[in-house]
């Protein structure tokens, strides 16, 4: 990370109560370690710089990060998101397991850029803490760095900020922002062709959305580690702690490659709002997505929070994945192509569903007779 992450307090130096005959106040005092931060950056430098690709032009210690873009591109366009783990940290801060929530932060970003085509080149975080220990620190920015590298992005620069008072001691806020590239002439805008299949790429468990609903439910007002560590559903062979941090699946080099080889026309990624709001975002004005209930297994984490609340059905549907983390619209001849394809890049994959010409809407269907 070229910019040094020193951490920043919420407080204003001029602010507190007169020094006068009492020992000077100092920032340590405040709240605010400079030795943590120092430390936290001293160790997470070769995270970073082992997800650097030939394009990154500056080191750790810049006031910004310095990229070239890939050669080869005609007519480069940049495209950007940001995201982050949303209430998954608490979960990891009940378990003490900071290791793989940055590889969430890493793919609600970069899954968003690709379904526009965009192949992802760097990565930002921000980490704010109410307290910095520097083993936490070192431990997001590994799964920063994991999820970078297998994103094929570089971890380029970031931020450190212990904001004391803001946040409790053992709180941590983490976000990111990825930036990528496209041929212009490539960018995926919104599907516009009335026959094309739909294909789902598996994902394991919730990824970061629609967790405040789930701890509700699963663990009541604060996560308790005992309920944690008990079974995630029965006959279980890992635990609910294990379930709710598993991490999220980076689809992006999948997804890349499903526009490269199966012509793909268009993609969404499901994140919050479930699958039927973020499959309409692909959508333009003249077409409809069907999606087939059946066509794929849902993962049994979501029939426990249904059964825990109780959640009707339908807020089910609304708010969460259902075991989905991407959909690929595909020309309908490509549909077995770019179901082996994505099974061949590691993940799960079925045709869930098709696009037919309507009003920009999409539905989730019972399956029966057309």
């Amino acid at each position: 990370m070229p910019e040094p992450m020193t951490p920043e307090s919420a407080d204003s130096p001029a602010s507190g109560p007169e020094v006068g005959d009492c020992a000077p106040l100092t920032y340590e005092a405040a709240g605010v370690s400079i030795d943590a931060g120092d430390e936290a950056v001293r160790r997470l430098a070769p995270h970073a710089r082992s997800t650097y690709r030939p394009e990154v032009l500056s080191d750790i210690g810049a006031f910004g990060a310095v990229t070239a873009l890939p050669e080869g591109f005609i007519d480069p366009v940049l495209v950007s998101a940001n995201d982050g783990a949303g209430t998954k940290p608490l979960i990891a801060a009940a378990l003490g397991r900071w290791d793989t929530i940055g590889i969430d932060v890493v793919a609600m970003c970069v899954d968003d850029i690709v379904t526009l085509g965009a192949q992802p080149l760097l990565f930002h975080d921000q980490i704010t803490a109410g307290r910095l220990d520097p083993d936490v620190v070192e431990a997001i920015v590994t799964g920063l760095a994991a999820g970078c590298r297998s994103a094929g992005c570089a971890l380029v620069g970031g931020e450190l900020a212990e904001h004391p008072d803001a946040l409790a001691p053992g709180d941590y806020d983490i976000a990111g922002f990825a930036v990528g590239v496209a041929e212009r002439a490539r960018l995926r805008g919104p599907t516009t062709t009335g026959a094309a299949t739909l294909v789902g790429l598996a994902s394991g468990g919730l990824r970061c959305n629609g967790y405040s609903l789930a701890r509700r439910v699963l663990l009541g007002e604060t996560p308790d580690p005992a309920v944690l560590g008990s079974s995630a559903w029965p006959g279980a062979d890992h635990s609910l702690g294990d379930e709710m941090l598993r991490p999220s699946v980076i689809y992006a080099p999948a997804v890349l490659a499903l526009f490269d080889e199966c012509g793909a026309v268009g993609a969404a990624h499901i994140t919050g709002g479930g699958l039927v709001a973020n499959v309409a975002r692909m959508l333009g004005p003249s077409v409809d997505a069907v999606l087939q209930r059946g066509s794929w297994p849902v993962p049994r984490i979501f029939d426990r929070i249904a059964d825990a609340g109780p959640v009707a059905p339908e807020e089910i549907e609304r708010v969460f994945n259902l075991g989905i983390g991407m959909v690929v619209a595909v020309p309908p001849p490509e549909a077995d192509a770019a179901v082996a394809t994505a099974r061949g890049a590691g993940h799960e994959a079925w045709v869930i569903g098709e696009i037919r010409p309507g009003t920009g809407t999409a539905h989730l269907i019972d399956a029966g007779p057309r």
